[in-house]
C-alpha cells in the first residue's frame, strides 16, 4: 500500500516533516521494487535521515564558500 503525506507508518511520525516526506517517497519506491513493508520502512527512514544530513552539510559548505 503506497503511503501519502497524510497516511504513513507510525514509525515515521516523529521525523522532521521534510525528512518524513523524503522517507515516504523512498519507501514507496522500495515497495514498487518489490520490498516488503517491513523492510522498506526502516531502509527508507535511514536513507531519508542520511539525505537530510548530507543536504545540511551541502548547505553549510555552500554558505562557507560564498562568504
Amino acid at each position: 500500500m503506497p503511503w501519502t503525506k497524510q497516511d504513513y507508518p507510525a514509525s515515521m511520525k516523529n521525523l522532521e516533516t521534510r525528512v518524513r516526506h523524503k522517507a515516504i517517497d523512498i519507501a514507496n519506491a522500495l515497495l514498487e521494487e518489490g520490498y516488503s513493508e517491513d523492510r522498506a520502512i526502516p531502509i527508507a527512514i535511514a536513507q531519508a535521515k542520511r539525505w537530510a544530513e548530507e543536504d545540511q552539510e551541502k548547505k553549510a559548505s555552500s554558505r562557507e564558500s560564498s562568504s
